[in-house]
């Protein structure tokens, strides 16, 4: 399951890499890009989802439009939806969740579990002509490895190498992994052409996939226009003819520009639902595996304390999030996953309750007195979330500065910071999800290198059980269960995805955190 970084949304996931925050507007780059690539084609205003030509157009507005087209850059992240439009992966995932087949049209494990063959369609290949091969598959993997920029690298590693074989990427594992095929799915291993990818800064700008879409112009932070990819597999369910993918440029303008035609879909935050609605627009809830949390580094003080660690848990009113952010569309949850999830560990529910004179009591026992603790709580942009938790903390003694720092990933990830807060989308693979935020090498992990007790234990008995065993739903939840040991974060709530659109967009499949624009189709007039 990726993730998309949203302080203001949960994902994540992402998840990984952060949603933008400065919706970055053409710069002298993006003008010189403009002009040499392919005009827009899009009719304007009328509320028409058909171009000039007489096609059907798709008219996205995005809160976090990509700030980069590498897949291994940008592919964990919430964008992962977007750059689907271009790339295909090995798999994807339906409905219930389960890996089926994409590019590749199919798959076997070896008898131990640790090699797993994936089998490709013949006769596909890349918008700039290269075959989809087992070399494609290859290349991919490594470059999420071994790139210095990749957000992909902390997930991949069960896999040790891949041998290309014509049509079969077989891909050798470090250990037996049967979560594999939900792991290289749209999140993790978009591929891009080998030969596009051989300069990774021109494919950031020039995406080069086999997906459903071509680019034909690209204006940095802002704009992307694409086409339908008639040498897509899939070509023949793909009924849009053309995407215009936009920064949305104020949140509160997108239910009115949905309403005029400017766009006829978009994402929304849980305040905006009742005005699309009222407006006349449909509101599609995404299913997803959204969960924010508080993320404490425990390699710096005051976190270093034990009781510190667990006076910010009981500090936590989760009731509060959901009242304030989630307009009746989202949950409390204490685990990285929302109830009733096959991950989602009701043994572990409710373990540390709010409580805040049990908070008072443990930060006086850790020899702090109130005001005594002053923490900078460091976010990439405005934030009301970060609001709750700077007044919850207030409430036991505990000062908290609201610090905005537009280049906020590079210190989390590099586990500079102290004290965040954080959103993912969760990923396909439980697991993934599990070891994204409790591993040592966990990209969700501020507390890096430390993981909890009995973690590693309970990941390897997650990866030696076949997704289809009948203990699979018990052992994955024992995962859960050991990861949430974990000191370094503090889950808050959880809450679907949402998406307004135009009446001229057909109904969209309730693919798990995913948009698939399979058999969706966009009509003349809304």
């Amino acid at each position: 399951m990726s993730t998309r970084l949203t302080p203001a949304r949960p994902g994540p996931a992402a998840h990984h890499t952060p949603r933008p925050t400065g919706r970055l507007r053409a710069t002298a780059l993006g003008t010189v890009l403009a002009a040499v690539l392919v005009p827009s084609l899009s009719a304007c205003g009328d509320g028409s989802g058909t171009a000039s030509g007489g096609t059907a157009t798709l008219k996205w507005a995005s809160s976090y439009f990509p700030a980069h087209w590498d897949p291994v850059v940008s592919g964990s992240g919430a964008q992962f939806r977007e750059l689907s439009l271009v790339y295909a992966s090995l798999t994807r995932t339906d409905a219930k969740g389960n890996a089926v087949p994409d590019l590749a049209k199919s798959w076997d494990y070896n008898s131990r579990g640790d090699q797993i063959t994936f089998h490709l369609r013949p006769g596909l290949k890349f918008s700039d002509g290269t075959p989809v091969d087992a070399t494609a598959v290859k290349d991919a993997v490594v470059r999420a490895q071994k790139q210095k920029n990749s957000a992909l690298f902390g997930d991949l590693t069960s896999i040790k190498s891949v041998d290309a074989e014509g049509l079969d990427a077989v891909v050798h594992l470090t250990q037996v992994d049967y979560q594999i095929p939900q792991l290289l799915g749209e999140r993790v291993l978009q591929i891009a052409s080998p030969k596009a990818a051989a300069s990774p800064a021109k494919l950031d700008q020039n995406p080069v996939g086999a997906g459903p879409f071509i680019v034909t112009q690209l204006v940095p932070g802002t704009k992307v226009v694409l086409k339908k990819n008639p040498d897509y597999w899939d070509a023949k369910n793909i009924h849009i003819d053309h995407v215009e993918l936009a920064s949305a440029p104020d949140a509160s303008t997108v239910v009115s520009g949905l309403q005029t035609g400017v766009y006829n879909f978009a994402d929304i935050a849980p305040s905006q639902a009742d005005a699309a609605k009222k407006a006349g627009l449909d509101v599609f809830v995404q299913p997803g595996f959204n969960a924010s949390n508080i993320s404490l580094n425990i390699n710096k003080a005051p976190f270093d304390n034990d009781k510190v660690v667990d006076a910010v848990r009981h500090a936590v009113n989760r009731q509060e999030f959901v009242d304030k952010l989630t307009f009746g569309y989202g949950e409390a949850t204490d685990q990285p996953f929302p109830k009733g999830y096959v991950a989602y560990d009701p043994k572990s529910a409710d373990a540390y309750p709010y409580d805040p004179a049990k908070s008072k009591k443990l930060l006086a026992e850790a020899g702090y007195k109130s005001g005594d603790i002053k923490l900078d709580l460091v976010i990439p942009a405005e934030d009301p979330q970060a609001e709750i938790v700077q007044s919850q903390l207030a409430k036991v003694g505990i000062t908290v500065t609201i610090k905005i720092d537009k280049n906020w990933a590079t210190p989390f990830f590099a586990k500079d910071l102290t004290f965040s807060v954080y959103g993912t989308t969760g990923r396909d693979s439980a697991l993934q999800t599990l070891t994204a935020h409790f591993g040592p090498n966990g990209p969700l992990n501020l507390s890096s290198p430390y993981e909890p007790s009995g973690f590693e234990a309970a990941v390897a008995k997650v990866r030696e059980t076949p997704l289809d065993s009948p203990d699979y739903t018990q052992v994955l939840q024992a995962a859960t269960r050991a990861g949430l040991k974990s000191r370094a974060l503090v889950f808050t709530y959880s809450s679907p995805n949402l998406f307004a659109k135009s009446k001229s967009v057909s109904g969209l499949p309730k693919n798990p955190a995913h948009i698939d624009w399979t058999g969706v189709t966009v009509s003349g007039s809304d």
